[in-house]
């Protein structure tokens, strides 16, 4: 008697890669095994940051320069919708319950919150309020309980810390020169700052009512983009006139280990294999993939003009 035949389940396909061209008003879709170049999607003008939705249904892209944001389906790498009236939306977060969606309007100088209403189809996204915020709101994070949201303030070189119940400012201090992109520690205690004016990261301690310097780590110069490791335990940031990154163990909080960056590494994302570093090469106009066990770039795949977000679904924990 033949035996029963054994059911087979094919894997499931790696999803695209996605890569920013702020110059071209456009985002590059990557092949994930063959590291090329699939087409593009147009954009609004300038889009420099995305984020995905919490619930990860939709990739929203940030157009400044067209006060609006496109959504892309992960997936598929079809456009879902675009969504317009967002005013000068630089940088962008989803509080992680979906609440509350918060922009840094760069160019604008003031940071915007909105409620999140999925069932108004037609204006899912309602102004709370906006806040003044000289000068040149950059990045922004939000804790893990959807209450404060903390935004870099570039070109005063300030750090703002912002109760999104109230939509009141809890705080706001001096740091280093030029902060860029800012990573909370999953404790929810330790704020990382990249100093983009420096070569330092700054570690501040905001648990409690006022925030305390705890460490400024040498990394290289341009410190700039962060992305977690995803062990809980260790951080990247590119350095990006050094053109290096960085991994920083947080609880030392010193650098372990130093890896090539490109021609200045922006953003990055890490795949789910936990050794593949993606990182947005704008001075190169490439997309470099770098292998953490050799410590190597072992290849760039050509893109847009001035490559800033990179993002795929298959990625490791944030």
């Amino acid at each position: 008697m033949r035996p029963p035949a054994v059911a087979t389940v094919a894997p499931a396909a790696r999803r695209p890669i996605f890569v920013l061209n702020s110059l071209d008003d456009s985002i590059s879709v990557i092949d994930p095994v063959s590291y090329t170049e699939l087409r593009r999607i147009p954009t609004g003008k300038e889009p420099h940051h995305l984020y995905l939705t919490p619930d990860e249904k939709s990739l929203l892209v940030a157009n400044a320069l067209s006060d609006s944001l496109t959504f892309v389906d992960p997936v598929t790498a079809q456009v879902q919708r675009v969504l317009t009236g967002i005013v000068d939306p630089y940088q962008l977060r989803f509080s992680p319950d979906m609440k509350w969606f918060v922009t840094a309007a760069n160019r604008l100088d003031h940071i915007d919150i909105y409620r999140w209403v999925p069932q108004d189809s037609a204006a899912p996204l309602k102004l709370a309020k906006r806040i003044p915020a000289p000068k040149t709101p950059s990045h922004i994070t939000i804790d893990s309980r959807s209450t404060v949201a903390y935004v870099s303030l570039q070109d005063s070189s300030e750090l703002i810390a912002i109760d999104l119940a109230t939509q009141q400012p809890r705080w706001k201090i001096p740091v280093g020169k030029l902060p860029a992109d800012v990573y909370l520690a999953p404790d929810d205690k330790r704020l990382f700052v990249g100093l983009t004016g420096d070569r330092f990261v700054e570690v501040w301690d905001v648990a409690g009512a006022q925030p305390r310097l705890i460490q400024r780590i040498e990394t290289g110069e341009a410190a700039h983009a962060f992305r977690a490791m995803g062990d809980r335990r260790h951080l990247f940031v590119s350095n990006r006139v050094a053109n290096t990154i960085s991994q920083i163990d947080m609880q030392t909080l010193k650098v372990v280990k130093t890896l090539p960056g490109g021609n200045g590494p922006d953003c990055m994302d890490l795949l789910a294999d936990g050794r593949t570093l993606l990182v947005s090469s704008r001075w190169a106009r490439k997309m470099s993939v770098v292998d953490l066990q050799t410590q190597q770039i072992v290849r760039q795949v050509p893109v847009g003009r001035s490559p800033h977000g990179v993002w795929t679904l298959d990625h490791a924990p944030r």
